[in-house]
């Protein structure tokens, strides 16, 4: 027998455990806590954050205060406190309990995205006013503006010693930042380096390596210390996300 046309109806069937509702805008950011399996942090256009059990399939707290959609999130690396940065160019620090703990001002633009210093409290977050702002959790205080990107910075972190930052810009290029002064290191820029704003970046577990995608469709690695540009690969497309791979970074070494 010939087949019937909907006989080529496949559905997707929902294998979901929970579906978790309470943003009422599209959903920019989450977050998983690094110490507890069932904690989750989301945030979304409608300028809200949410603190999700995923046991119990509800949310603990609401996280208030933005003016503008919360566009990314990072906890802690001992999964004491929350970042969330928003569009109203805020960085607003929480406890796991949902308790607002400081605001973090300065930027005089969007907040593009955020990390944590590997061993303490420090903040880092890139802004769409071309600046990257450095600051203190526990006290909030500012320690550094690091100035010299020509574009929004997309993309940034620090090396896993925690002794080097590394932020990635649509202006095309990679600085490498020393934290304490605020010097830029190395510019990385021009052939044969990317043609199109970085969209991300990952840096090696040694902290040797950077490996940065762009819009342009290419992959480069960068060595840290030397500025240099190492490897090239293609993509058909622009590069979206990237993250190392321990056997990619053996294969390097």
């Amino acid at each position: 027998d010939l087949p019937d046309a909907e006989d080529d109806i496949v559905e997707d069937s929902d294998d979901s455990i929970h579906i978790f509702t309470g943003h009422t805008g599209e959903l920019y950011a989450v977050a998983c806590s690094p110490t507890d399996p069932v904690l989750v942090a989301t945030g979304g256009g409608d300028d809200k954050g949410f603190l999700w059990k995923i046991s119990h399939a509800d949310w603990a707290s609401e996280l208030q205060g933005h003016t503008d959609s919360v566009s990314s999130l990072a906890f802690s690396h001992d999964g004491q406190l929350l970042a969330s940065g928003g569009f109203d160019g805020l960085v607003k620090v929480w406890d796991t309990s949902g308790n607002l703990k400081s605001t973090l001002e300065g930027p005089g633009g969007g907040i593009e995205w955020i990390k944590w210093h590997p061993k303490g409290h420090l903040i880092l977050a890139g802004s769409e006013d071309c600046t990257v702002w450095m600051w203190n959790a526990d006290n909030g205080s500012c320690l550094n503006v690091f100035s010299g990107h020509g574009a929004s910075v997309t993309c940034g972190d620090f090396t896993p010693d925690g002794k080097t930052i590394c932020t990635g810009s649509e202006d095309a290029t990679l600085r490498i930042w020393n934290p304490r002064s605020g010097e830029s290191i190395h510019v990385v820029r021009g052939y044969p380096y990317h043609t199109e704003g970085l969209t991300c970046l990952s840096i090696s577990s040694d902290s040797t390596f950077a490996v940065t995608g762009s819009k342009d469709g290419s992959v480069h690695v960068v060595n840290i210390t030397t500025g240099k540009v190492g490897d090239t690969y293609d993509h058909i497309t622009k590069v979206q996300y990237i993250s190392w791979f321990c056997m990619f970074e053996l294969s390097l070494c």
